[in-house]
């Protein structure tokens, strides 16, 4: 039984290098119709922290999501302007853990907003709440996040991930920025896919039943707390 544990392991490994966070820079960026990005803002107040967890301050958040939303959408040259503003919620940045037996999950929540500049108005009437995964990659499978990666790249890959999903969110509403409805739906398609893949959590429970079967439950029950809190 431990030798087909070890092998499922050894394929999952193989299977889960793909699933790294991706530069966005290095992507075939899907239309974005006439978006230009104006303000990029990020604020950072009252967030929670959602333990276990390393420490993490709002100015280290606000300057790692403003470079990936800049770095996802800075390259778009539409005809009209729009703003990006992101609330930081809440975050769990894993710390080191038991490899195999307890590897706590990084986390961020957060609360998106798009404004037409020229119409000065937002495009919707309430915040889009999204929790952000960091997802599974080769370093980070047998160890752990906590133990694979420092607190600042954990930062960066959900900062990453959350531009991402942003994006997503702005497909899935392509009369905002007048693209394609065909196009949209293709390019929602493919993007919701590449997100599923990279923040897919991993079910250790699936391959080895007696290793952590509760890994990342007191993460995810408090980033669902975090969801229920009223943002600004």
């Amino acid at each position: 039984m431990r030798a087909l544990i070890r092998f499922a392991l050894l394929g999952l490994v193989l299977i889960l290098g793909a699933c790294a966070t991706t530069d966005p820079l290095e992507e075939d960026l899907p239309d974005m119709g006439d978006f230009r990005l104006a303000f990029n803002i990020v604020v950072a107040d009252h967030i929670q922290q959602v333990p276990p967890s390393r420490e993490a301050t709002g100015a280290e958040w606000i300057e790692v999501l403003t470079a990936e939303i800049d770095r996802r959408f800075g390259g778009y040259e539409g005809d009209r302007l729009y703003h990006i503003a992101i609330h930081v919620d809440a975050y769990a940045l894993a710390p080191p853990g038991i490899p195999l037996v307890l590897q706590p999950r990084s986390i961020l929540v957060i609360s998106a907003n798009v404004w037409d500049d020229e119409l000065q108005a937002k495009l919707h009437e309430e915040p889009e709440q999204m929790t952000i995964f960091e997802g599974a990659a080769t370093e980070t499978f047998l160890i752990g996040s906590g133990l694979a990666r420092t607190r600042e790249e954990q930062m960066q890959v959900l900062a990453r991930n959350a531009a991402r999903r942003v994006q997503l969110w702005m497909l899935q509403n392509p009369e905002w920025f007048s693209i394609d409805e065909v196009a949209a739906e293709r390019a929602q398609q493919d993007l919701a896919a590449e997100v599923a893949e990279i923040e897919q959590p991993v079910d250790l429970s699936e391959v080895a039943p007696d290793a952590g079967a509760e890994a990342g439950t007191e993460t995810e029950a408090g980033a669902e707390q975090a969801q229920s809190r009223d943002t600004p």
